[in-house]
C-alpha cells in the first residue's frame, strides 16, 4: 500500500499471494442488507484463527476477511472457521504463487471462499505476468475471479510504470482480466484532506464504468504518521464519498494492527496484542450505516457526480436536474451524486467538511414524491418542497424518488 514506502510493502506483504472476488451474499441477513462487501484488509493473523476472533470480526459488521497464512493447511483451517462464523475468506498463502492450479483445485469448492488476491499495487511492468497468473487460476476456478489492488493517483511515475495515472488504469483494465477494480487512497492527513482524493474517485469510477466493472475503495482505520487515529467523521467522509461515487465494496486498512520496523502503526480496531481499541466501535458503527444504506447503493449506477463550494481538483460543479430545483450548502461544499437502481433515483449529499456542520437547503419540484432514507435505515416522506437541515461533519443525506 502506497501509504508506506515500497520497501515496507515488500517487507510486510511479500507473501500476500491473494486474489479477490466480488461476493455479494455472505450471511443470512438479507441480500440488500449485506449487498456491499465490507472487507477487513489484514484481519486476524494465523495465530488468532478461532471462531471467537472471527465472530468478533463479524460483530463489527465485516463480511469478508483477508489475512496472510503460512501454508495451505493453515489456509484450510481459516476457511473452515470463516464458514462457521458467516465470513467470506480471501486466500493468501505462498503456494498460491508457486502452484496456483493446485491451490485453486483444492479450495474452489469451499463455501467460505471469497476468492484469490494476487498483488497489492503493481507497476504496469507487472501486468503481463499478472495476466498469466489470473488466467492460470481461472482455468481451474472460473467461478471465483481475481482481485488486485491498485495505487492511488499520488503514486509517482516510477511506481506506476506509466507516464500518467490514466494510462496506468487503462493499461491495467485492458491487459489484466480481473472482474473488479480496487484502489487505495487515504485522504485524511492530520486535520485536512488530500487535494488529489476526489480526482482519484473521478478517475477510478470513470474507468470502472467504461470497462463495465464495479470498483472497491478503502478507508484508513490504522493510525500512523501522518495519519491520525480514525474518528467516525474520518470514516464516514471516506466511505460515504466512496459510495456516492458508486463503490460496490468497502475495504479497511487495517483491522488488526500490523507490526512494522518503519511505521508507528497503532489504534487499528484490534491492537497488536489482540485487544480492542476505540476504533473497533467506531468502525462497527459506520459498518452498520453502510448496511442500512446498502438498499440504495448496492447495484446502483451513477448518473452524475458534482460538487458545491470550492471545487476539488478534477471535479465538476453540481447542476440541478428535475426534481431538484435549487440546492444550497456551506462554504466548504459537498459531494452531490445521482444514482439509478431499478425504477428508483437516489440523490446523495455528503458534507466534505471534516470539522464543521454544513447547512443544507434543497427545493424540490412539488410534483415529485420524495423520500428520505437515513443512515439508520429508516425512511420518511418529505411533505414540503423546501427541505432544510444541517449535516454534521462528513455526514450524508439520501433522498429517493421513482423514475417518471
Amino acid at each position: 500500500m502506497i501509504r508506506h514506502s515500497r520497501a515496507f510493502t515488500n517487507l510486510c506483504f511479500a507473501n500476500l499471494c491473494v486474489l479477490g472476488i466480488l461476493v455479494l451474499s455472505v450471511r443470512p441477513l438479507g441480500a440488500e442488507e449485506l449487498g456491499i462487501p465490507i472487507l477487513a484488509w489484514v484481519g486476524p493473523p494465523e495465530s488468532e484463527t478461532s471462531e471467537g476472533r472471527y465472530r468478533e470480526l463479524a460483530e463489527a459488521g465485516f463480511t469478508h476477511n483477508f489475512s496472510n497464512f503460512s501454508n495451505t493447511d493453515a489456509m484450510r483451517k481459516a476457511l473452515d472457521v470463516a464458514q462457521a462464523t458467516g465470513i467470506k475468506q480471501f486466500i493468501s498463502c505462498p503456494e498460491l504463487h508457486a502452484a496456483p492450479e493446485i491451490v485453486a483445485e483444492r479450495f474452489k469448492g469451499h463455501p467460505a471462499l471469497a476468492g484469490y488476491h494476487l498483488r497489492d499495487e503493481p507497476s504496469a511492468a507487472d501486468f503481463p505476468a499478472l495476466a498469466k497468473w489470473v488466467t492460470r487460476i481461472q482455468s481451474i476456478d472460473p467461478v471465483h475471479p481475481c482481485y488486485i489492488n491498485l495505487f492511488p493517483n499520488y503514486a509517482n511515475g516510477a511506481q506506476l510504470g506509466t507516464a500518467t495515472y490514466k494510462e496506468h488504469l487503462d493499461r491495467y483494465l485492458n491487459e489484466v482480466p480481473v472482474p473488479l477494480v480496487s484502489f487505495d487512497h487515504y485522504p485524511v492527513v492530520g486535520h485536512s484532506l488530500r487535494g488529489e482524493w476526489y480526482e482519484n474517485l473521478e478517475q477510478v469510477s470513470s474507468a470502472a464504468k467504461a470497462s463495465q466493472k464495479p470498483f472497491w475503495a478503502f478507508a484508513l482505520s490504522v493510525a500512523h504518521d501522518p495519519y491520525p487515529i480514525a474518528e467516525i467523521v474520518h470514516l464516514r467522509l471516506q466511505i460515504f464519498s466512496n459510495l456516492a461515487y458508486g463503490a460496490q465494496g468497502i475495504q479497511y486498512f487495517t483491522y488488526w494492527t500490523v507490526k512494522s520496523p518503519h511505521w508507528n502503526f497503532h489504534q487499528a480496531p484490534i491492537e497488536v496484542d489482540g485487544t480492542r481499541t476505540v476504533v473497533y466501535d467506531r468502525v462497527k458503527q459506520v459498518n452498520s450505516e453502510i448496511r442500512a444504506l446498502a438498499k440504495v447503493f448496492h447495484g446502483a449506477e451513477v448518473l452524475s457526480v458534482g460538487h458545491t463550494g470550492k471545487l476539488p481538483r478534477g471535479t465538476s460543479a453540481f447542476e440541478p436536474t428535475f426534481p431538484v430545483k435549487n440546492l444550497k450548502t456551506g462554504e466548504t461544499g459537498a459531494v452531490i451524486s445521482r444514482l439509478a437502481k431499478g425504477n428508483q433515483i437516489a440523490f446523495v449529499i455528503v458534507n466534505r467538511d471534516l470539522r464543521s456542520k454544513m447547512p443544507l437547503a434543497v427545493t424540490f419540484d412539488p410534483a415529485a414524491r420524495i423520500t428520505e432514507v437515513t443512515k439508520e435505515g429508516t425512511t420518511r416522506s418529505i411533505s414540503s418542497q423546501d427541505y432544510q437541515s444541517e449535516l454534521t461533519a462528513g455526514d450524508i443525506r439520501v433522498f429517493t424518488w421513482k423514475k417518471n
